[in-house]
């Protein structure tokens, strides 16, 4: 039986980060940061909170959904970040224990942006392979505002915080995945990241005082990518199934920023009606964007049964995936 998605749930911290606040870090007018992103808000976490922490509510949302019988269903939990909790052991271990679950397999994905479509991939494999239970729960949660250098205005402009989950299982013929695909372009894994933290540059005193701690990225070469590959990924998406953009009822896709994303919708010729937005007021979210857009605009519009939906990101590494869905 095909694998479809039974429950969402989503979370993001409560401190709002305007354009006022990120004028006032990095000398740029506010009017700069509005029209070059697109993005009004982002939210912050506060201090003391960890990764974990974020994706506790959206997981318990997800699983609370369901009912009792979920945990007892869940055969294993996987969490897609690049901002862990601690390098080791895996957030999803430490997420494990904050939920309460049983000792069910738990572990990383890290696909930086792409990391919840890497993750439906996998979930997808592990229900269909039926060997740990008919159910997964996938998370997205990072937290870029601990690595975010608040002078450089390429970044801080664009990130925000928050956590997406939803719980995978079977579903009747007809419903669920459709067609997945994914690809990494390693050629491009230095066009964003972080330099420190790691066996190649470790982080130490030198490190931070040259800002290797904090996130980077090349954002010409990063649009340029990702016009491109969400392109081609689309189209395969699409043949794999048969179908044409007017087919698809709703676009999630991952929210980069919202000026790159109108571009995307423009040149590939959908319809905006149907394309899901949540970047203008919590910015780009990475792993968790994907599900909190999903959540956003089901809360917005209830997902009817048979509806498509096609969901697509692009990370660091540099990532990729797209994904069609048929609710149900």
């Amino acid at each position: 039986m095909p694998v479809g998605v039974l429950s969402i749930g989503s979370h993001t911290p409560d401190r709002v980060v305007d354009n006022k606040q990120i004028s006032s870090w990095t000398g740029m007018p506010e009017s700069w940061v509005t029209e070059r992103t697109g993005v009004l808000q982002r939210r912050y976490a506060g201090p003391g909170t960890t990764t974990s922490d974020l994706a506790v509510p959206a997981a318990g949302e997800a699983l609370g959904a369901l009912g009792l019988d979920a945990r007892r269903r869940l055969g294993a939990l996987i969490v897609a970040t690049s901002t862990p909790d601690v390098p080791q052991p895996s957030t999803a271990a430490i997420l494990q224990h904050k939920l309460g679950l049983s000792t069910l397999p738990a572990f990383d994905i890290n696909a930086v942006c792409s990391g919840f479509l890497y993750g439906l991939a996998v979930a997808e494999g592990l229900v269909t392979a039926g060997r740990h239970g008919d159910h997964v729960l996938l998370v997205g949660a990072d937290m870029f505002s601990t690595i975010m250098d608040r002078t450089d205005r390429r970044t801080v402009s664009l990130f925000g915080d928050g956590a997406g989950a939803v719980v995978l299982g079977e579903v009747p013929e007809g419903y669920g995945l459709q067609s997945v695909h994914l690809v990494t372009d390693g050629e491009f894994h230095h066009y964003v990241g972080v330099e420190a933290g790691g066996t190649r540059t470790p982080l130490d005193a030198e490190a931070r005082a040259a800002g290797k701690h904090y996130f980077r990225m090349d954002g010409r070469a990063v649009r340029d990518y990702a016009l491109s590959v969400l392109a081609k990924l689309t189209a395969q998406t699409l043949d794999d199934t048969g179908l044409a953009l007017e087919d698809v009822d709703r676009f999630v896709f991952h929210q980069a920023n919202t000026r790159l994303l109108e571009t995307f919708v423009a040149d590939a010729g959908i319809d905006p009606a149907r394309v899901a937005y949540t970047a203008p007021h919590l910015g780009n979210t990475v792993a968790a964007s994907v599900p909190l857009t999903l959540h956003a605009t089901h809360r917005e519009r209830p997902l009817r049964r048979g509806e498509r939906v096609l969901l697509a990101s692009v990370g660091g590494g540099m990532t990729a995936g797209a994904a069609l869905l048929t609710w149900y």
